[in-house]
C-alpha cells in the first residue's frame, strides 16, 4: 500500500498562508531544499485542494502545472479544467483510497482546510511533515479545521535548521 504525507510548511501559530494566498513570511534555506529534494524523490502523486492549486499555479511562473513531472490531482466541486492536472470533483476519501492500492511511488497532499481535514477524517493519512517557520502571523488560513476525533502521532524526526526553522515529521498512530 502507497503511503500518504501531508506536507506543509507553516507558521508557528500554525497558519499555512496570509488571508490573501501570500507566503512572502516563507524562509527558504539549502536545508529545506535537501530535505525537499530527498522527499520529491520518494513520490510520484501529489493530491492538492482547489485554494492550494490555485496559489501553487500562480507561483508557478507560466507554467501549465506547478509540478509538471509528477501526477498531479486537483480535489474540487467548482473547478472545471486544469492543464496538466486531473480534477476530482467526487468523494475524494474514496478516490484516496483506491489510489493507496494502485502500484507506484508514494503520494504528496499539500495545503491544509477542508481537503486535508476529509483525508484525515478519513484515516488516510499516514504521515504529516512540517517546516515550521519563526514568525507568528496572527491570523490567515489556518493549517487544520476542526475535526471529528482525536489523532495520535508518533514523531519520526526532527531537525532544527539555521534559519530558525523546525523539520518535524510525524507518524499517524491510529488510522483505522
Amino acid at each position: 500500500m502507497r503511503k500518504v504525507t501531508f506536507g506543509v510548511a507553516n507558521s508557528l501559530d500554525n497558519f499555512i498562508a496570509r488571508r490573501d494566498g501570500a507566503v512572502d513570511w516563507l524562509i527558504w534555506s539549502d536545508e529545506a531544499a535537501a530535505v525537499m529534494k530527498d522527499f520529491w524523490q520518494k513520490i510520484d502523486t501529489i493530491l492538492l485542494g482547489r485554494k492550494t492549486y490555485e496559489i501553487a499555479l500562480a507561483q508557478s511562473k507560466g507554467q501549465k502545472n506547478p509540478y509538471p513531472h509528477i501526477k498531479t490531482y486537483v480535489f474540487s466541486r467548482t473547478l472545471k479544467d486544469a492543464a496538466d492536472a486531473e480534477i476530482i470533483s467526487e468523494n475524494a476519501a474514496e478516490f484516496v483510497r483506491d489510489l493507496k492500492q494502485q502500484d507506484g511511488k508514494e503520494i504528496c497532499v499539500m495545503g491544509g482546510g477542508d481537503f486535508a481535514k476529509t483525508l484525515f477524517e478519513a484515516g488516510l493519512i499516514d504521515e504529516i511533515g512540517f517546516n515550521i517557520h519563526p514568525v507568528l502571523l496572527g491570523q490567515g488560513i489556518p493549517l487544520f479545521l476542526e475535526m471529528n476525533s482525536q489523532i495520535d502521532l508518533e514523531l519520526i524526526e526532527s531537525t532544527q535548521f539555521k534559519n530558525g526553522c523546525v523539520y518535524v515529521l510525524y507518524r499517524v498512530k491510529n488510522n483505522p
